[in-house]
Parts: C-alpha cells; sequence; structure tokens
C-alpha cells in the first residue's frame, strides 16, 4: 500500500502537484483505506468501479484482492501513473466520468455494461453528489456505493426530514439505499489537506428495489427542494390533487419519502 512519502516522490519525479480543480487530496491513511475496502466486501472476481484512483492508493488494494477494476481518471499525469504501475490490471478510463449532472460518459458507460458493479473510491468532492446519485437512479445493477466523499455531503445522504441537509438526494438515499456512516476523516488523512472534514459512507441499495421510478423521482425531488422553503401548494399549484394527510400548507423539508412518492404519483 503506498505511503505518502511514495505518493510525494511519484508526483514530484513528474515535476507535478496535486490540482485543485481535480479535487486531488490523496487519501494515504492505509488504516481508513483497509476500512473502505473492507467495508464494501468485495472480492476477487467481483467488477469495482473507482473514478478519480490518482496514483492508485486505493486502485492497487482492490487490484491485490483480485478485483477487475475500472477507474476513470480525469488527469492525463495521474492516467500516466495508473499505466505505469497497474498497466492492464485495470480498466482505465481516460477522462471525466460525467457528461453533464446526470449521466456517466459513454467511455464508462460502455466499460461498465450491465454487469453487477461496486463503486469504491475517494471520490472528488465535486463530482460526488451527482455521480452518486446517477448511480442510484440509473444503475440498479450497482450493489453498493463505499466512498470518501465531503462531510457536508454525508450528511445530506444521512439526513432525515425536518433536517437542515434534508434534500432530494436524501431522498433518493433513503428509498432506494440504506445509508452507513464508516467513519469521520480530519484533514489530515489527506495530502494535501482539505480544509473541510471529510466522511466515509456506505450505501446499500435495498432488496428488492423499489417499483418505482428513480429517475422521475429524482426529478420531481429537485423540484420540490429548489424551493424548499414555500408551501407545497405554491410550489405545486392550485387545483393540484394532494393525497390524504399532505398538508398543502407544509414545505418539503418535512415531506417522508414515502409522502414525496404519493405527491408524485399524484402529480402523473
Amino acid at each position: 500500500m503506498q505511503t505518502l512519502t511514495e505518493i510525494k516522490a511519484l508526483l514530484a519525479s513528474r515535476g507535478i502537484r496535486p490540482r485543485h480543480r481535480f479535487g486531488q487530496n490523496f487519501l494515504h491513511d492505509h488504516n481508513l483505506i483497509r476500512r473502505l475496502v473492507e467495508s464494501s466486501a468485495v472480492r476477487a472476481g467481483d467488477v469495482v468501479l473507482e473514478v478519480g484512483p490518482g496514483t492508485g492508493a486505493l486502485t492497487e488494494p482492490l487490484v491485490d484482492l483480485g478485483c477487475r477494476v475500472i477507474a476513470c481518471e480525469i488527469d492525463r499525469d495521474m492516467q500516466s501513473i495508473v499505466r505505469e504501475r497497474l498497466g492492464n490490471r485495470v480498466t482505465l478510463i481516460e477522462g471525466d466520468c460525467l457528461d453533464g449532472k446526470h449521466a456517466l460518459s459513454s467511455g464508462l458507460a460502455a466499460a461498465l455494461g450491465t454487469e453487477p458493479f461496486t463503486l469504491v473510491a475517494n471520490l472528488p468532492y465535486q463530482a460526488a453528489t451527482p455521480l452518486m446519485a446517477t448511480l442510484l437512479t440509473d444503475y440498479p445493477q450497482c450493489r453498493g456505493q463505499f466512498v470518501t466523499i465531503q462531510k457536508e455531503v454525508a450528511q445530506r445522504l444521512a439526513a432525515s426530514p425536518g433536517d437542515d441537509q434534508w434534500g432530494s438526494i436524501s431522498v433518493l438515499a433513503s428509498v432506494f439505499a440504506g445509508v452507513e456512516w464508516i467513519a469521520t476523516l480530519p484533514s489530515s488523512c489527506f495530502w494535501p489537506a482539505p480544509d473541510v472534514t471529510s466522511a466515509m459512507v456506505a450505501l446499500r441499495p435495498r432488496h428488492p428495489r423499489p417499483a418505482i421510478d428513480a429517475r422521475e423521482l429524482g426529478e420531481f425531488s429537485q423540484r420540490l427542494f429548489s424551493k424548499r422553503r414555500k408551501q407545497l401548494g405554491a410550489v405545486l399549484g392550485r387545483g393540484f390533487p394532494f393525497p390524504t394527510g399532505i398538508d398543502p400548507g407544509a414545505r418539503a423539508e418535512t415531506l417522508t419519502p414515502p409522502q414525496v412518492v404519493a405527491l408524485l404519483d399524484a402529480a402523473r
């Protein structure tokens, strides 16, 4: 497993430094890397998606387990390091993991295909929410998401109705997965140290998967929470057929997941 000294040396030998615009904060705490891999319970032969492999500090333990790693990296310098160290032991997708905010890039989607896979990653902060939402809505074959992300994003995923953090991603996570808080990570676990605290979380899909159109639910939830302080009657308009038990004077931040689903059904 890569040490911090080795990570710094890999970059220094190429005359490069971590790039803030790509959210490059390298997790170097071996205990936490091991904990993330163990929480995912991936085994030899499993397909694992890693976004933002960087120098491969997490990639290498996954490969050593015998996982079939699909690693997506936007930074050309990091792509070079992954190719040099791991070669054809990983499938390297060069470029952004996302095409806009609501779809995986065509190259990554093609690499994943329809086979079951697990996301295990120290995610770049700017990609975390749209990527995780896309996997929740469009990829039922995703066996789980085991990630290091900004603590604020983790709080939104784990939020409950009435919390300040409760929002559209909270509804999606609650309906389609169970959210487990694995660890809180101080900035000292990363190099360079970020200005924010991070968290390690697991999203384990519900079985059986709820028979709800996930993308439709996500879009409807965004509509509701984009005006979270307004009364539902003002957001949904006059004449909306509110289901029994849902007050038009209530606000989105108070809605439970079943109530959001009931409103979606009424809106059809």
